[in-house]
């Protein structure tokens, strides 16, 4: 008989939905029934949406702000792993949150909770150590790098990446924590260059007809279109011999600038990205989050670049840490990073390897036996 299971996210930019959409369709397919909830829905009418742009405004315009609110609130005060000078990371929003979390659960009466989103495995936390109604619950780490904010030793399992973060978590909370690779959609590990009939999918005889013999490679700035220099990025590879493809997500404004830009070919949000990775030689990326994911399954080379600040520098760094990516500090490292992967070879090989050996265990798995 299939379980109730409730999925807590975020509409913090697309990546956490992402990964609870995914969960869900998975766990449903498992005989399970699921429910998802946007944690920035139980706020008060108005303050999630202003929460999200302040977040959005403050990544785009003042990065070092968002910087200094990392290292305040998400990095480790002690040392990692020194339980004696760790704290779980909470704050006035995951004490808002608890009591309307509550009554969701109250009236849904859920077997296990699932969170997608550090501030919602804060507050499925606190009320874990609470007792009462609430379920077992399970706390799936979308980032590389485990930040203060994912641990709380109220939740009874943490689901991670790597088994570096997944002993990081261990260490800190004394709690499990399991390996389980990224939750992306199945369709990026199986699209190739080939469309219906044998033919050449459309992005490949789009990038053919721009530009044959140059590679194509994808430039990431997430949802929201956030990142610094990302024109000038794109630029650069143009003059190096590159189709470069701005992945401008939902700003309009940035695809209508990087639009005029000779060479360059700006995206607005992409429905068919797992067509498009299968047709790009490279991505370079500024955020360790769900699209360099997607790329570690398509079997494409990731260079991070230009990270944003907090979690994708750490992010980014992690990433590059596990041999999962490359990290180039500079224009010159950029290219040279890129002329080594964009093509067949045994670095282009060995980086596509350790980007799929990443997949390990089906998530949904571990969070329907939890």
């Amino acid at each position: 008989m299939g379980r109730r299971i409730l999925i807590v996210s975020a509409s913090m930019g697309a990546g956490h939905d992402a990964v609870a959409a995914e969960l869900a369709e998975r766990l449903r397919s498992g005989g399970h029934l699921t429910a998802c909830v946007d944690l920035l829905d139980l706020l008060p009418p108005g303050a999630g949406r202003g929460l999200r742009a302040v977040y959005g405004t403050t990544l785009r315009r003042c990065p070092w702000a968002y910087g200094a609110v990392y290292s305040a609130f998400f990095r480790d005060r002690g040392e990692p792993g020194d339980r004696n000078n760790w704290a779980p990371g909470t704050g006035p929003l995951a004490a808002v949150l608890e009591p309307r979390l509550r009554n969701v659960v109250e009236r849904w009466r859920p077997d296990a909770l699932v969170s997608t989103f550090h501030q919602a495995a804060q507050v499925t936390g606190r009320l874990r150590s609470r007792g009462g109604v609430c379920p077992p619950s399970t706390v799936v780490v979308t980032d590389f790098a485990v930040h203060r904010q994912w641990l709380h030793p109220g939740n009874d399992l943490h689901l991670c990446l790597t088994e570096a973060a997944a002993a990081r978590v261990r260490a800190t909370t004394g709690r499990p924590a399991e390996v389980c690779g990224p939750i992306v959609p199945p369709a990026f590990a199986s699209v190739g260059h080939e469309g219906p009939g044998g033919q050449p999918s459309r992005w490949a005889r789009e990038f053919a007809r721009r530009g044959p013999g140059r590679p194509p490679v994808l430039i990431s700035a997430g949802a929201w279109g956030v990142g610094h220099g990302l024109t000038d990025t794109a630029l650069l590879l143009a003059g190096a011999g590159h189709i470069p493809v701005l992945l401008c997500g939902r700003d309009e404004q940035l695809r209508d600038r990087a639009a005029l830009l000779p060479g360059v070919l700006a995206l607005g949000w992409v429905e068919d990205l797992p067509d498009l990775m299968a047709a790009s030689s490279a991505l370079v990326d500024n955020a360790a989050g769900q699209t360099a994911q997607q790329a570690l399954a398509a079997g494409v080379p990731v260079v991070g670049y230009r990270p944003i600040a907090g979690h994708g520098a750490e992010g980014v760094g992690e990433m590059a840490a596990a041999g999962l990516t490359e990290h180039a500090g500079d224009e010159v490292a950029l290219l040279r990073s890129l002329h080594r992967l964009v093509r067949p070879g045994p670095d282009r090989d060995r980086q596509v390897a350790a980007g799929r050996a990443v997949f390990t265990v089906d998530a949904a798995g571990l969070v329907a036996c939890s």
